[in-house]
């Protein structure tokens, strides 16, 4: 070992960080709350409750980065308003890059479901169901940008959205190509 390596071995692939990307509810047997997350998950074709968390965790950080520039004085709130309202919008949480930080307070985990791969190429149509959907993606026959995309959790941005389709080396893509086009 050369002067001033690091003496500790850290194993390929090791964070050095490792954070949680959800947390769980407070109350665990609430029965309304239980009767939404069923309801969402059945909307949104989510495999468990885990996926639900990590939108619904997600959502709380965003809310509480909001809040916190709130309380901040309006001369040095500005820039962090601005930076966070333009990530938003490049998400697709909000609708434009005009909004307020009463708009990033109104987000709800639907906005976020919204935004996840899944449920953007069952609404595009390339798939049948919700559940289709997640399948396509988990095989490998849903592309972004012509790369693809194993992650049905995959938060699509705003420019990303027009450039879903299916994978080139697919056998979809071939099906797609040989559909005779829909008459108007």
């Amino acid at each position: 070992m050369l002067r001033g390596e690091r003496s500790e071995v850290i194993a390929m692939g090791d964070p050095k960080k490792p954070r949680k990307k959800w947390e769980p509810p407070g109350h665990p047997w609430v029965k309304e709350r239980l009767m939404e997350e069923m309801r969402l998950i059945g909307i949104y074709g989510l495999r468990n409750k885990r996926e639900l968390w990590i939108a619904k965790t997600m959502l709380r950080r965003i809310r509480a980065r909001a809040r916190a520039l709130l309380s901040k004085p309006p001369e040095l709130r500005v820039a962090e308003e601005r930076a966070l309202i333009a990530r938003l919008y490049r998400l697709g949480l909000l609708s434009s890059e005009k909004a307020t930080l009463d708009d990033v307070l109104s987000l709800t985990v639907d906005n976020i479901l919204e935004r996840r791969l899944q449920t953007i190429v069952y609404k595009k149509g390339l798939a049948k169901s919700i559940h289709e959907a997640r399948q396509l993606i988990a095989h490998g026959h849903i592309a972004i940008n012509g790369r693809r995309v194993t992650a049905p959790g995959y938060l699509v941005r705003r420019e990303e959205e027009d450039m879903i389709d299916f994978y080139p080396l697919s056998p979809y893509k071939k099906l797609q190509s040989k559909r005779i086009p829909a008459q108007t």
